[in-house]
């Protein structure tokens, strides 16, 4: 989709729901606060041994800020997770997420049924899922294969390296080529960047073949700002220097945070409703044994 076609999609969408999953300890509270700039979540203390050993349930909250991106309002929700993946089970964690994100699609399903349609219903089906990876510098963990096989035809799923800057250049190239291995020998659906050779433009294919390639994602979580040589930069000091979060250098993420909240964020909410809620609409009303009538535009859903 052209740059210009998608900033005029992205008038109209302005909102988009974002949900984060990983393990305890990978900077997802970070992250949010970095993509948001600002305290979105309080940060979390791990530091407490008695709080670490105790069992832990997972929890899925909802949370709505308001940012602005290229001069445009944009009402951005965040669905964090904590909890997820801290126990020796997590069979449980799988069934809440999968549960929370099928809800949603079942309250847009519902209201499709009805004679007479709120127009003021809110629409919070998860349009992204990030799913932040351990970067232990080998391959993806079980839980991490399971997880993304499962949700992957619910849920457009993101791959993230977690706390990218623990691993060294030539270690991070080598584990996200081992991740994408594991992505393709398990057949897991990512959101791949998808390319329409016969409508996309040729300023749009690069694009995504660019992105295609950083996938996984490296990403680098600071709220920390420091001047560096007269410039205010967000980063992680080390002893050896520091490791910028928005240098493209050092991490992906400012191409991340630009393809999720800006050139990419209606062709997530595309794929959203006309694949992903259309799949399970359709399973849906087939088990329930009712005729699968067309859809209705989501304009005339959410009014």
């Amino acid at each position: 989709m052209p740059t210009t076609i998608r900033r005029k999609n992205l008038k109209k969408g302005l909102h988009f729901t974002l949900m984060v999953v990983g393990a305890s300890g990978m900077g997802k509270s970070t992250f949010i606060n970095t993509l948001c700039e600002s305290s979105v979540f309080p940060k979390t203390d791990y530091s407490d041994p008695q709080k670490a050993a105790m069992p832990k349930t997972l929890s899925l909250t909802p949370l709505t800020v308001e940012i602005e991106e290229e001069g445009q309002k944009l009402a951005l929700t965040i669905v964090d997770t904590p909890g997820f993946g801290d126990n020796i089970n997590n069979e449980s964690g799988f069934y809440d997420i999968l549960g929370y994100i099928e809800q949603q699609y079942d309250d847009i399903l519902a209201e499709e049924s009805r004679i007479k349609r709120n127009p003021k219903l809110s629409d919070n089906r998860i349009h992204a899922l990030l799913y932040f990876i351990t970067p232990t510098g080998h391959a993806l963990r079980e839980i991490d294969i399971e997880f993304m096989k499962r949700l992957g035809a619910r849920v457009n799923i993101i791959p993230i390296v977690a706390k990218s800057d623990t691993l060294s250049p030539k270690e991070l190239a080598e584990f996200k080529q081992r991740v994408m291995e594991d992505i393709a020998f398990y057949k897991i659906p990512i959101y791949n960047f998808p390319i329409d050779e016969e409508d996309d433009d040729e300023e749009t294919v690069e694009e995504n073949n660019e992105l295609r390639s950083l996938l996984p994602f490296a990403v680098i979580g600071s709220e920390e700002e420091v001047v560096i040589n007269g410039r205010r930069v967000r980063c992680r000091q080390y002893p050896w220097g520091v490791a910028e979060v928005d240098n493209v250098q050092h991490c992906d993420f400012s191409k991340l945070r630009y393809m999720l909240l800006s050139s990419h964020l209606q062709d997530l909410k595309d794929i959203t409703h006309d694949i992903l809620y259309e799949q399970y609409r359709t399973e849906k009303l087939s088990k329930e044994g009712h005729d699968v009538p067309h859809a209705q535009d989501e304009e005339e859903i959410l009014g």
